[in-house]
């Protein structure tokens, strides 16, 4: 990615379609003006990746910031997701539809499982995400969406959806920032091409007082969000940061001006465990 100059620039996925490398990131932005006013800040400020999702419920506040932009859809790449209710061929088929609708758009750039079925016997979970994945193979084939992929998939979710695809996930979308590196993850999606984005790469905020990025961060002259954010660049992932204050999206955008040495990526990949959610597909209860 040494070549990205832009966040606007695009990385190719599997399919040949290009997604811009850097996303901004709305769960939590409130459906409303406030939301609206964060997203086409973003957009003046370079961004043309937003991603959204059903769950977060602000998918129409997203579609009225993307109307009300100077851009026309083909200009911006938009990603929404079917979340833990409605997994399933036709449950995913019917909450695609209203998610689309909601956009306000003939098509969605990226439609993503949210989080992977992963418990019970493994006959009902991995069939539950491979019907749930039949139906954006559908929705992929019919030209509803450019692209397909997951989130918060580990390897072990990953492999019998692959196993039963005819389509293979384009994306993976997972937490992932310093101090939680997901090596495992990011390694297999490598493996098979499947292009990684980080949400909260900045660990929710949590990372930006740890001593050893403030002082990597401070040799380049740049701030501790700056840093985790080329780190997920130079790291093959996507970042989606999320802020709702219009200097920090301008700051989270520049990130082109500087490369983490090779000394200093591994100094971050040793940090400790920081920041985490605590959110393990495994284990989540909604």
């Amino acid at each position: 990615m040494a070549d990205l100059q832009h966040s606007g620039d695009k990385i190719v996925l599997r399919n040949g379609y290009g997604i811009p490398c850097i996303g901004f990131g709305t769960w939590k932005l409130p459906n409303d003006e406030a939301g609206q006013g964060a997203v086409c800040q973003a957009v003046r400020d370079g961004y043309r990746h937003i991603d959204t999702a059903a769950f977060y419920g602000n998918e129409d506040m997203v579609g009225r910031a993307r109307a009300a932009s100077a851009f026309s859809h083909e200009d911006l790449f938009l990603t929404t997701k079917v979340w833990n209710t409605e997994r399933g061929y036709e449950q995913t088929l019917a909450a695609f539809e209203k998610s689309r609708k909601k956009l306000g758009l003939e098509y969605v750039d990226l439609y993503l499982i949210h989080w992977p079925a992963a418990k019970g016997a493994d006959t009902a979970w991995q069939r539950t995400n491979q019907e749930t994945w039949r139906a954006l193979e559908t929705l992929y084939l019919d030209g509803l969406v450019k692209a397909i992929g997951v989130c918060n998939f580990k390897p072990r979710h990953l492999e019998p959806l692959m196993e039963a695809a005819e389509i293979l996930p384009m994306v993976n979308q997972i937490e992932l920032h310093p101090g939680c590196n997901q090596e495992e993850t990011r390694a297999f999606c490598e493996r098979h091409h499947i292009l990684v984005e980080a949400w909260s790469p900045l660990g929710s905020g949590r990372v930006l007082e740890n001593e050893v990025l403030r002082d990597i961060a401070s040799a380049y002259g740049c701030t501790v969000a700056q840093l985790c954010i080329r780190w997920c660049l130079q790291r093959h992932a996507i970042p989606l940061p999320r802020s709702v204050d219009a200097g920090r999206i301008a700051e989270n955008a520049r990130v082109f001006w500087f490369d983490i040495s090779d000394e200093d990526l591994r100094r971050i990949d040793g940090l400790d465990p920081l920041g985490q959610s605590g959110l393990d597909p495994d284990t989540v209860d909604f």
